[in-house]
């Protein structure tokens, strides 16, 4: 038989937890926002009812309560957030020990052999059509229902879960009935519900990516699944032929076990500013800021040394850009910055209104590179280890007790500790192009 695959999304989880914690918050529009003075004010996650009447992540708390004046707005509390995370996922290892992490409030969850769930059943497990026997929607849909109904009456929140005989649909499933909903993409049904939605509900198809797809006349999942993989492959490299599989629902990548350490593809971080940014300088300083944590974290991270630099851009319209280079090896927050920053000045030009950036830096080397006679002679393995002995410093006195001077001339840049405060979560990202 297929594999039975669940993704689990927890339905605006940081204002969940948020009613939780404030009862009298419940069924009223709530936004959980940063701060003015520390995280800007800007919106970080919605409720329900703020999102039905317009609210949207990222945007600053003036424009939110333009849309919504009724809105209450309330701090961040990420301890909180992780605290309840963890629970959740407690409930689901009951069921079963394949679970793995997509950020702070999804997961996928491999109950093929789950030896709780499969005897309560008592309706038709199976079907079978064409001599072909699978699982029914109804038993795929007590399984979600039964995890959902598991959390919401535990600890009071919803979930949407997506159940289906591979991670891609299982995911997608799980964007299709929000709030509190279970959808079935099952094996014999796969083409009637999917083939017809959109490129982008595709997981990892982002903004250009569906921009090529669309260039091809494949603007539906079902002409991605019907395309020429000789044509995909040479639009997109070797990454076509996975758009492909993911499209025809032949993803057989398997769950991760709860204790099992995911590979880690890239190492980034993002953040969004109270007032549109329209001076280059400060743009500069800014991404100096992002890369000091991007930068400390691959070095904590024993990935080694990264060769490609992305950066991501959203303006005042919350129109989002991306761009990637490919860089020499490096560790060195000064050589990551100044690539983002080359890379910003390549695609915009003043004037601008910039409301949010972001650094990330991937094809880690495993501590594998050898570096060059010019590297050395160079100082790279210097610089590197002053920037170690800056994590250090760092770590035992505070991160503001020492900074560059491009970041110290700015007294919010040097007090803003990206590290320490940003949770990441993962989202749409763009296949990246081959050289």
């Amino acid at each position: 038989m297929e594999r039975i695959i669940i993704h689990s999304d927890l339905n605006n989880f940081y204002a969940s937890v948020e009613k939780i914690l404030n009862p009298e918050l419940d069924g009223k529009p709530v936004a959980v926002c940063g701060s003015k003075e520390e995280r800007h004010g800007i919106v970080l996650a919605k409720s329900e009812e703020a999102k039905k009447l317009g609210v949207k992540t990222g945007e600053a708390i003036w424009q939110a309560k333009r849309k919504c004046p009724k809105l209450i707005t309330v701090p961040p509390h990420f301890e909180l957030y992780i605290k309840y995370s963890r629970m959740v996922r407690a409930i689901y290892a009951r069921y079963t020990d394949l679970i793995e992490n997509y950020g702070i409030d999804e997961c996928w969850l491999d109950i093929s052999k789950s030896t709780l769930l499969f005897p309560k059943y008592e309706g038709d497990k199976f079907i079978e059509e064409d001599g072909v026997k699978s699982y029914s929607d109804g038993f795929l849909t007590h399984l979600g229902d039964t995890i959902r109904n598991a959390v919401k009456e535990e600890l009071g929140l919803t979930v949407s879960c997506g159940v289906s005989f591979n991670k891609v649909y299982a995911k997608l499933g799980s964007d299709i009935k929000k709030p509190d909903g279970t959808t079935v993409i099952s094996k014999a049904r796969y083409k009637q519900l999917v083939f017809g939605l959109p490129s982008e509900e595709l997981l990892f198809v982002g903004k250009a990516t569906k921009q090529k797809l669309a260039a091809m006349g494949l603007d539906t999942i079902g002409k991605i699944a019907a395309a020429d993989v000789n044509e995909l492959y040479r639009v997109f490299g070797k990454v076509g032929r996975t758009l492909l599989k993911n499209a025809r629902g032949e993803d057989d990548e398997p769950v991760s076990h709860m204790e099992e350490k995911r590979e880690m593809k890239s190492i980034g971080n993002s953040s969004t500013y109270a007032e549109d940014v329209t001076d280059a300088h400060k743009i500069k300083r800014l991404l100096y800021v992002l890369s000091e944590s991007v930068a400390s974290r691959l070095r904590g991270s024993g990935q080694g040394l990264a060769d490609t630099v992305h950066l991501w851009v959203r303006d005042s319209e919350l129109k989002d850009f991306s761009a990637q280079k490919k860089v020499r090896h490096t560790a060195l927050c000064g050589e990551i910055a100044e690539h983002a920053f080359e890379l910003f000045e390549k695609n915009f030009k003043p004037p601008y209104k910039i409301r949010s950036l972001g650094v990330t830096v991937s094809g880690f080397d495993n501590e594998q590179s050898q570096l060059t006679f010019d590297e050395t002679s160079g100082n790279y393995k210097k610089r590197e280890a002053v920037e170690r002995c800056v994590d250090e410093i760092r770590k035992k006195h505070g991160y503001a007790k020492l900074q560059r001077g491009i970041v110290a001339e700015d007294f919010e840049a040097s007090h803003t500790d990206v590290k320490s405060t940003h949770l990441i979560k993962p989202a749409k990202i763009d296949y990246p192009e081959e050289d």
